[in-house]
């Protein structure tokens, strides 16, 4: 295709115009891809504790086993309670050295008094937590009590914040993008200004004049695309192991190849889109 060729000389007569207009269409991406699999994550991890509702009540030093048993039976008898389990001190110590097994000095630092025993209480529904929560610290023998909800609200608050970041940083480098392929491709068309005179002359239609300049704009926007996010994908590869570790069960990693071609996909009509509409805008004003 004429156009095809047309397009592939205008790159290589100025490759580090070309190369300006893809890094930036990569970057755009790149910060596309890891907002996605940040939201794509904290979806998992708020869905996970949603299909886990939990309350753990920690207990004063000075509480004694009957008014805990006689805590245990109350709450049971609401109905809302699917599991109750007591955890003492010296379980309490063997799950902290079982998680830090690794690190022998903070083993040494901590002894069986120094951690609380406490009841680990499983709801029916999320909607319970908070009246069983609201039970617990009503209880003089319970010093705090922490319950998935809190987890909850402060992964979602923390959600919206980085959705909102992250939709304002990806705007803005998309409008750069469109702005910088707007000026490589503007300054490949003023250099033509003669041509495409003659070529309007020749009575050439003005889509025939800017298709060369849109399937430039499309290679930019498929390539810096894929380049975007080949990179954040080799970097969440890379992180999976340090984030498993982190993330301690929850379901997130690793990440479905499906989703991630899906993402690849979208991408890239995203890409087209934008190298559609930037190089239409650098052309327009030349076929007025």
């Amino acid at each position: 295709m004429k156009a095809v060729k047309t397009s592939m000389k205008h790159i290589r007569r100025t490759p580090y115009q070309a190369l300006a207009a893809i890094c930036i269409m990569m970057l755009t991406f790149l910060a596309i891809s890891v907002f996605a699999f940040i939201v794509f994550g904290s979806s998992v991890v708020i869905k996970y504790f949603e299909s886990k509702p939990q309350v753990t009540a920690f207990f004063k030093d000075e509480a004694q086993q009957p008014e805990i048993d006689a805590l245990k039976q109350s709450l049971q008898q609401t109905g809302k309670i699917s599991s109750v389990r007591f955890v003492s001190k010296a379980q309490a110590l063997q799950i902290y050295k079982n998680q830090n097994k690794s690190d022998p000095l903070l083993l040494d630092l901590v002894t069986e008094d120094i951690l609380p025993s406490s009841l680990e209480i499983s709801t029916y529904k999320i909607e319970d937590l908070n009246a069983i929560s609201n039970t617990l610290k009503t209880s003089p023998a319970v010093s705090e009590v922490v319950y998935q909800k809190d987890v909850i609200d402060t992964i979602s608050v923390w959600t919206n914040a980085v959705r909102i970041i992250g939709i304002v940083l990806i705007a803005v480098l998309a409008l750069v993008s469109i702005f910088i392929m707007m000026t490589v491709i503007g300054f490949k068309v003023s250099q033509k200004r003669d041509e495409i005179e003659i070529m309007k002359l020749l009575s050439a239609t003005n889509w025939y004049i800017r298709l060369p300049f849109v399937i430039e704009g499309i290679f930019y926007g498929i390539v810096g695309t894929f380049f975007g996010w080949l990179f954040a994908s080799a970097g969440l590869f890379y992180a999976t192991p340090y984030l498993e570790s982190f993330l301690k069960g929850i379901p997130v990693l690793p990440v479905s190849p499906l989703f991630l071609f899906a993402l690849l996909f979208s991408e890239i009509i995203i890409a087209v889109i934008l190298g559609i509409l930037a190089s239409s805008l650098a052309v327009r004003r030349y076929l007025r």
